[in-house]
């Protein structure tokens, strides 16, 4: 406390000298001094202020000697505090220090405190801690300061940057919090229109905060087609925050509820209901319209992690999406666990609720694919996979470790055994979600094709593939009963595609990596992410 005293020139310590060390040649300075004597403090009152002794700043060891806050060998002062630092230096200074660390500063002293008036101050702050650019200069143009901007908007929400997942039932959801321009606004994710899984994701935005005209935050309902309007927003807690709208009238349309389903439709499925011609679909299309239209965009969020990578990763871990039969297209988070891969659903459907593990991959499992015509009969790929089950199954109950299996294949499996030993070591990049690899992988690619027989939602499938492994996936009946864990083949196709073949569904579903660049999304650490995927699956059961 003694030492920031000092630095800062207040309190007891604002007249300190150091206390002179005697006997020293005329050429020694201050930078001799040992770590101890640096951190010693020795507070000097002034008996006499034309004194030559010690404390006027005068060594009497030696002519050429001074004193720290004295004279140096020019005969200028030194600063004997930061408060005596040039006004212009101080600017550079507090401009280093991150935002939450200023309102302290300006605690310090009144001079501190006219200093961080400086504009350029929070423009810096602004443009390092939220990557802002130029729409700070049209605000300040159009009177909002960038202190302004920070202190009332962008530090009290900065906890609700990132991802989230909304509380509604088992659809959930993904949601994308960011600064945008001149605004703070949450973009939820939605799939491409089924079944066009390589179509990039589409935006909606559900609210938005910026500077009113008060100069304070105003929270704004973006839900609806009227416009914006009033609506709210409160942290509940840690990682948890709810949105609430104020005019759920701008949500109703003139035409009533059949007006405002048909729109639904139009944005979520591209289509009109005459257009869907399975009638079971036709029900869960209908099902989710009434259920989530209900919540008026009053909804709770609960913060979710990208999942981190490490160089042991088959591929880069991230977020897809997928094609689900009749339920459509759902996003799916891909993560690496030791010798297993888990795609945990970030959306869902009445079946299987978002938050559940959908596919649980034994990376320890390799399997061999046959040759094409082998690969279009259905019950020859059936052998091999509940080949991989039964054994899978009966280490389980026995509790011996798992060995790798891999089934013969056909004339060409010893090659074909090597292939799969080679491992990709691609990994994705910091907070983005990683696109195409500069590495292609040493693994060699093999002809692949779908049994007969097997649906695809999407028949535009690639043709070869890397690897093939055993893995189960989760089905469910209605409302999530009678969950069970069924054997399928998981088929890397390259860094950003896999597919799963559901066996007792005879299905299949394609996996695409979302490309969006997903800011504030790393997970703190690798058991932070964990105990996220515990309370995700907690949320829905």
């Amino acid at each position: 406390m003694a030492v920031c005293a000092r630095l800062c020139g207040v309190g007891q310590s604002r007249r300190c000298r150091r206390r002179p060390r005697q006997n020293q040649q005329d050429q020694a300075s201050d930078s001799d001094m040992d770590d101890e004597e640096e951190e010693r403090i020795v507070g000097q009152r002034r008996s006499d202020a034309g004194c030559g002794g010690p404390a006027s700043g005068v060594n009497t060891a030696g002519p050429s000697r001074v004193h720290r806050g004295g004279l140096d060998r020019t005969g200028h002062t030194r600063p004997q505090s930061l408060s005596e630092l040039p006004p212009e230096l101080l600017v550079e200074i507090f401009s280093l220090l991150p935002g939450t660390a200023l309102p302290n500063v300006a605690l310090v002293c009144k001079k501190f405190r006219q200093i961080l008036n400086t504009e350029t101050i929070w423009r810096r702050r602004c443009m390092e801690e939220f990557h802002m650019k130029e729409d700070l200069r049209k605000m300040e143009g159009g009177g909002v300061s960038s202190r302004d901007l920070y202190a009332k908007l962008l530090h009290p929400y900065r906890h609700i940057l990132g991802l989230w997942q909304p509380d509604i039932g088992p659809y959930g959801g993904l949601l994308n919090v960011v600064v945008d321009g001149s605004f703070i606004i949450g973009w939820m994710y939605l799939p491409p229109h089924d079944p066009r899984v390589e179509d990039p994701m589409r935006r909606r935005p559900l609210f938005r905060i910026h500077m009113g005209e008060s100069k304070k935050a105003t929270v704004e309902c973006m839900y609806g087609h009227k416009g914006p309007h009033k609506g709210d927003i409160q942290i509940v807690r840690k990682d948890e925050f709810s949105t609430k709208c104020n005019q759920t009238d701008h949500h109703r349309m003139p035409g009533g509820r059949q007006e405002e389903f048909r729109t639904w439709l139009e944005e979520e499925w591209g289509r009109t209901l005459e257009e869907i011609f399975h009638e079971h679909m036709q029900e869960l299309i209908l099902m989710k319209f009434i259920y989530t239209s209900q919540y008026d965009n009053c909804l709770t969020y609960r913060r979710i992690y990208l999942p981190p990578a490490m160089p042991s990763d088959l591929i880069g871990p991230g977020l897809f999406k997928g094609t689900y039969g009749s339920h459509g297209l759902e996003i799916v988070m891909l993560s690496f666990h030791g010798t297993s891969a888990r795609a945990t659903k970030l959306t869902g459907d009445p079946n299987v609720p978002a938050g559940q593990l959908t596919l649980d991959i034994d990376l320890s499992q390799p399997l061999i694919l046959p040759d094409l015509e082998h690969q279009r009969n259905i019950e020859e790929l059936s052998r091999l996979v509940l080949g991989v089950h039964v054994q899978v199954q009966r280490q389980e109950r026995e509790g011996t470790p798992a060995t790798v299996r891999v089934p013969a294949g056909g004339p060409c499996a010893d090659a074909a055994a090597a292939k799969v030993a080679e491992v990709d070591h691609s990994v994705g990049s910091d907070g983005c979600q990683p696109g195409p690899s500069s590495q292609s992988g040493s693994s060699v690619s093999q002809p692949f094709v779908l049994p007969l027989g097997v649906m695809a939602r999407n028949e535009v499938y690639p043709r070869s593939c890397r690897k093939c492994f055993y893995g189960t996936g989760l089905i469910a009946g209605h409302g999530f009963t009678s969950p069970e864990r069924t054997p399928g083949l998981f088929v890397l196709f390259d860094q950003d595609r896999f597919g799963f073949i559901w066996l007792e569904l005879k299905s299949f579903s394609l996996y695409i990596r979302l490309s969006d660049h997903l800011a504030h999304a790393h997970a703190p650490n690798l058991e932070r992410f964990e105990a996220m995927l515990r309370n995700m699956q907690s949320w829905t059961s």
